[in-house]
């Protein structure tokens, strides 16, 4: 898969994800009510985060936001939270890899940038979805722990033989869009992380040539050069005089008129 498809197939799922998100948040069945023990109702309630409805057998819906904050469970509002930080992180991301994608040219941004937009963008996403997913799985577990408590309080007296009438709550559809939500959100910034990958420039290696200063004394003399380094073993310092170049030795043998002055 190329790095361009990589990137839009990963924002076409963070885009699906969100819209999700946002739809399971405003859903009003996070949680409904259990029909095993009792199929024939003509009152069917419903609860979400944000308010309860009851439906009549008629068909009249009524629904009541709930007016408080703090008499609301806790955790019902660490939901609230969570769904809420998911949301704010995905639309942002969601703007930060509109400007991201490749196949939009902006100026004169470089490769090195969009990669970071895109990485930035992915984490955020599957912190996002991560957000979406940890909210609902609590708000189900709220539910599980609710409904094999109220089904231990309906059999009193007698043995177990007497059953009270206490309404239960199981899953809603709310919670099945959140989790798939939430996964393609996830998914989604995943890809967006493994395209940044394909956008970020090949360093090229340059193979520097250093220059040094040559160690070698060159001396001319009539018939040509002559080239030592001067860091053998059996060299010898050597001078250049009037008329070539002569050891210290031939220097001390034969003196020259220098010598004399």
């Amino acid at each position: 898969m190329s790095t361009t498809t990589c990137q839009v197939v990963g924002f076409l799922l963070s885009l699906l994800g969100l819209a999700g998100c946002i739809a399971a948040t405003g859903m009003d069945m996070w949680s409904t009510q259990d029909l095993y023990d009792n199929p024939v109702t003509s009152v069917f309630q419903y609860e979400g985060l944000w308010r309860s409805c009851v439906r009549q057998s008629s068909g009249f819906t009524e629904c009541r936001p709930y007016f408080t904050i703090l008499g609301l469970p806790a955790m019902l509002q660490a939901v609230r939270a969570l769904m809420i930080v998911g949301i704010v992180l995905g639309a942002i991301s969601l703007l930060v890899s509109i400007f991201a994608l490749k196949c939009i040219r902006i100026g004169s941004m470089e490769d090195s940038a969009k990669a970071n937009m895109t990485l930035t963008s992915g984490i955020m996403f599957i912190i996002s979805g991560l957000c979406a997913i940890t909210g609902v799985s609590v708000f189900a577990n709220m539910l599980v722990t609710n409904f094999w408590m109220s089904t231990a309080n309906m059999y009193t007296g007698m043995g177990g033989m007497v059953q009270t009438v206490q309404t239960r709550y199981t899953f809603g559809s709310a919670l099945f869009v959140g989790w798939v939500a939430g996964g393609l959100t996830l998914i989604g910034g995943v890809m967006m992380c493994i395209a940044c990958r394909g956008l970020v420039p090949e360093e090229t290696n340059y193979k520097a040539v250093s220059y040094h200063a040559s160690g070698h004394n060159v001396a001319y003399k009539p018939g040509g050069f002559k080239t030592s380094t001067g860091f053998g073993p059996n060299s010898k310092n050597k001078k250049i005089y009037e008329g070539g170049v002569h050891t210290e030795d031939e220097v001390q043998s034969h003196p020259s008129k220098y010598d004399y002055v």
